[in-house]
């Protein structure tokens, strides 16, 4: 029992698990943000069109059936907006990492010269020497 605990406590320290809590609490709260944009500013704009306060209101009865069709807009909305924003987020943070990347590397090392290539360039040093002597 004291091996699980010890890899769970390994498991919740590790830095990706704690920014996946962190990026879900983020984004609980910005979905909030997001679903009063939705509900308090752009449905009561978008109502101006349909003479509508709000599409929540928008909805037929077939045999008694209510069909809220106005609240599934409004989701797709809530969802549209929520996408487009982590797209662009998305996009910013890619952006980010390809400008780290194309970063100019240091040039290689020159590779060491072989056997052969070294027995060449001590032929060529005494050819030369022989030549100016």
């Amino acid at each position: 029992m004291k091996g699980f605990m010890d890899e769970f406590k390994q498991f919740i320290a590790r830095g990706s698990v704690m920014d996946l809590a962190v990026g879900v609490i983020i984004g609980g709260a910005f979905s909030a943000i997001t679903t009063s944009l939705i509900n308090d500013i752009i449905m009561p704009l978008l109502g101006i069109f349909t003479s509508s306060v709000s599409f929540a209101a928008l909805s037929f009865t077939v045999n008694g059936a209510v069909i809220a069709y106005g609240n599934f807009i409004q989701a797709v909305l809530n969802f549209l907006i929520m996408a487009f924003i982590v797209f662009c987020l998305v996009k910013a943070l890619n952006k980010l990492h390809r400008k780290k990347e194309e970063a100019p590397a240091a040039p290689p090392a020159p590779p060491q010269p072989t056997a052969e290539e070294k027995l060449l360039t001590e032929i060529r040093d005494l050819l030369k020497e022989r030549a100016d002597g």
